[in-house]
């Protein structure tokens, strides 16, 4: 082997970083995990041993990635509803608060998906919090919308009750029957999802701890693309 190529550690006979980052330049934005067979390590400066550890490392890999997709996608849709909720802001005190409320969520996603590009474990604890904060925040508008149907009534309601009498009790158990519904539906979602991100948690611990850092640092510079 050429020692122009690759210079290996007189200890540990690992790979020089200098020399993997140079080649990781080669690898497309988006690819994922490495390829043990990819380009960068064929014929280049790892061994067959070191492309075979370098293979398991992306299968563990993997979970982690896949959750940091997630929450890209989470994202863009928790903002694009904060865009559209912020809309009536101006009308509607609720609507600002709500619209805020999302943009942070949708915030901390982006934030804690990249944190799990790098493989650092606090991203799925901040992606967990932040799904069970965003459970908190839907759970509050369903329970102010709620108190205000029963207590405060839209004029128009109002006087339906009046000339209908039970129709209009009617309407009314049918709005506190979806806001319960969709905050049950949300507790079960983001519940869900909390908990998914929550057990990347280990996994990006276990990764970090069986992975060699040259690998986890090969990773992450690919990650980062």
């Amino acid at each position: 082997m050429n020692p122009s190529r690759c210079r290996f550690d007189q200890e540990s006979n690992e790979p020089s970083i200098r020399t993997i980052r140079k080649r990781s330049h080669t690898i497309p934005a988006g690819s994922g995990p490495l390829n043990a067979d990819d380009s960068t390590t064929r014929g280049g400066p790892l061994s067959a041993e070191q492309r075979e550890e370098l293979g398991r490392a992306n299968q563990r890999a993997k979970k982690i990635l896949g959750a940091a997709k997630v929450a890209a996608f989470n994202g863009w849709v928790i903002g694009g509803l904060a865009a559209v909720t912020l809309l009536f802001a101006l009308f509607s005190m609720t609507a600002l608060v709500m619209g805020a409320g999302m943009a942070v969520v949708a915030w901390n996603e982006f934030r804690g998906g990249k944190q799990l590009r790098g493989f650092d474990p606090q991203g799925a604890q901040l992606l967990g919090r932040n799904q069970l904060g965003f459970t908190g925040l839907v759970s509050a508008y369903c329970l102010w919308s709620i108190y205000r149907t029963v207590n405060n009534p839209i004029t128009e309601l109002a006087e339906l009750e009046a000339i209908a009498g039970s129709v209009g009790d009617l309407v009314t158990s049918l709005t506190v029957t979806v806001y319960v519904a969709v905050m049950l539906v949300s507790l079960l979602v983001q519940g869900l999802n909390a908990r998914y991100y929550y057990a990347r948690t280990k996994m990006v611990q276990d990764h970090l701890k069986d992975t060699p850092a040259w690998i986890v640092d090969l990773q992450r510079s690919a990650s980062s693309l």
